[in-house]
């Protein structure tokens, strides 16, 4: 056995290598703000520490959104704030993207792309898929005809095969053999090359970035209460909302309402079942804990748990959130229709199970507890203090595979 490895996999080894280093470089920062430890302390550092003060430096990018009621979401506009959000907690998605915001770059390299005469990976995979669907007319035409040559020999009593030609050909073309039909090619006109010389010599229009950072509400209300490294304003006035009126308009936006107006007004019936809160419980529960929390919808769930980033692994565990009403009667007389708070079947329950497990991710049911108005009064409500009066209980489900689960 040699001990030298190939070449190829010693520079394909390299480039993992070398993409993990950037990686843990760029997204080193688990939050938006940066503490900083002064790299070589001065006596007064050391007197300051010893009297518990702390000399650590704080730095807070002050992100800038807009609220967006339409989509239940804030728009992060700024792209220097849009990565900076996303590169240190992976908050938010590119509304053009599927998560990190990478229109321009795609938009960047397509333009490369095709002025080196090559394809974009989206223009490939349309090109394969084309070329797919193309095989399989022409495998079909050719059994077609060669079901109609066989029973045509069998009338005349001759003995033909159904897969070669007389001439030796195969009839039917298998996916190892077949190949695709080539426009033919055309003498290139002079002119046109003139003319894309020329503009090449021009100075190309930069891209206009278009795509926008989109935070879901629970993002931005632990972005903003937490950490107050992001400010709302308002889509309207373009002023920026107080806490208090952040809190009123993300329950109003959950609220039936014919105006797609953010309303920073008090919500004119306060509920402790309210989507806003209950989702938001059990994002700062998870986040709390160090979790980056994402969208799960992709998997029939709510949150998805990652432990570093959607870059450098899977998600390991699913969230499906279970509201619970501890007085039956205000589930009866609310207003909101919460998903799951209900008792949901068992095929639902092993259908979700099944998709999960297939993904290789654990099935958790997050179960929370809704206070009672008989027992907490709604002007609780007024503040994110209520938070205390909810409790979450998680139950993790496995799918039981014998032939796995045996040892």
């Amino acid at each position: 056995m040699s001990l030298i490895q190939p070449a190829s996999r010693s520079k394909s080894h390299q480039k993992s290598s070398a993409r993990r280093t950037e990686n843990d470089r760029i997204y080193a920062n688990p939050l938006p703000i940066i503490l900083i430890e002064p790299s070589q302390p001065s006596l007064l550092h050391k007197a300051l520490g010893l009297l518990g003060v702390s000399v650590t430096q704080v730095l807070n990018p002050h992100c800038e959104g807009v609220l967006d009621v339409a989509t239940r979401s804030v728009w992060v506009l700024n792209m220097k704030d849009a990565m900076v959000l996303w590169q240190r907690g992976f908050f938010g998605k590119g509304d053009l993207s599927r998560s990190e915001p990478s229109w321009l770059a795609r938009q960047i390299n397509a333009r490369k792309q095709a002025k080196q005469g090559g394809m974009t990976s989206e223009e490939v995979t349309a090109k394969r898929r084309a070329e797919r669907k193309q095989f399989k007319l022409d495998r079909a035409k050719a059994m077609a005809a060669a079901a109609a040559e066989a029973e045509t020999a069998f009338q005349e009593g001759r003995v033909i095969s159904t897969i070669y030609a007389p001439d030796g050909t195969r009839m039917i073309p298998s996916a190892a053999t077949w190949k695709p039909n080539r426009a033919p090619e055309t003498q290139p006109d002079k002119s046109a090359s003139i003319a894309e010389e020329s503009d090449d010599e021009d100075e190309e229009e930069p891209i206009e970035n278009v795509e926008h950072l989109q935070l879901t509400l629970q993002e931005a209300f632990f972005l903003l209460w937490n950490l107050d490294c992001l400010s709302v304003s308002n889509t309207q006035t373009g002023d920026p909302l107080t806490l208090s009126q952040v809190w009123n308009a993300f329950q109003n936006a959950h609220v039936p309402s014919p105006k797609l107006v953010p309303s920073p007004e008090p919500p004119q019936h306060r509920c402790f079942d309210n989507p806003f809160l209950v989702n938001y419980v059990i994002y700062h529960h998870y986040r709390s804990l160090g979790w980056v929390v994402k969208s799960g919808i992709k998997f029939c769930v709510d949150y998805l748990l990652y432990k570093r980033g959607p870059i450098f692994a899977h998600a390991e565990f699913a969230i499906v959130v279970c509201p619970v009403y501890e007085d039956p009667a205000d589930q009866e007389s609310s207003p909101f229709n919460l998903q799951n708070a209900s008792p949901f079947s068992w095929s639902w329950l092993s259908t979700i199970n099944r998709v999960n497990s297939q993904v290789q991710k654990t099935l958790i049911l997050s179960y929370v507890t809704i206070p009672a108005r008989l027992r907490v009064s709604d002007a609780v409500l007024s503040s994110p203090a209520c938070f205390a009066h909810y409790s979450i209980r998680e139950v993790v489900l496995r799918r039981f595979i014998p032939a796995r689960m045996r040892d």
